[in-house]
């Protein structure tokens, strides 16, 4: 079973003499005049790093991001789930484990990422416009006969350029 639970968690580094500990990452010994403490573990300086970037959490920032088995840099977490680790269209919680669609920074669950109008579910491939943070398909675009009726408050501003789905 895969934990959705987001932790965040301050890395602690400590200076001074202690029992010998076991690191949380290696599991060897650690005999190193600093350790880090995280998520209830030490760790080696070189050990507690980001699951894809692989900096090392120590030196980049004090706190870290716990989701699904994966240790995540702030930059990580947020280009993975979102500022909030929510879907922007239901604001439910998106599993670590789960496929997502990106669109302006936001993520969205894949039933989520459909258009306004026609809620027709948008694929990895289809072309869609993205305005004042509502998606659009290529059918119903802004300026588009069907999309003028619905939406006249959207005629005004100015299009953006094509996107496609990664």
């Amino acid at each position: 079973m895969v934990n959705s639970r987001v932790e965040s968690s301050s890395v602690s580094v400590t200076g001074a003499p202690s029992p010998p500990r076991s690191c949380g990452g290696c599991g060897g010994r650690i005999a190193d005049r600093f350790l880090l403490f995280s998520m209830e573990r030490y760790w080696h300086t070189r050990c507690l790093k980001c699951s894809c970037c692989q900096a090392q959490l120590g030196e980049i920032g004090t706190t870290c991001y716990s989701k699904g088995g994966m240790i995540l840099c702030r930059n990580d977490y947020i280009r993975l789930f979102g500022h909030s680790g929510a879907c922007s269209a239901c604001g439910q919680s998106i599993p670590a484990s789960e496929m997502v669609m990106r669109a302006q920074g936001n993520v969205y669950h894949l039933k989520c990422f459909t258009c306004a109008t026609c809620r027709n579910r948008l694929v990895p491939g289809d072309r869609f416009h993205y305005i004042n943070g509502t998606i659009f398909c290529e059918h119903d675009r802004p300026g588009g006969s069907l999309l003028t009726s619905h939406l006249p408050h959207l005629q005004s501003n100015a299009l953006l350029p094509d996107q496609k789905v990664c």
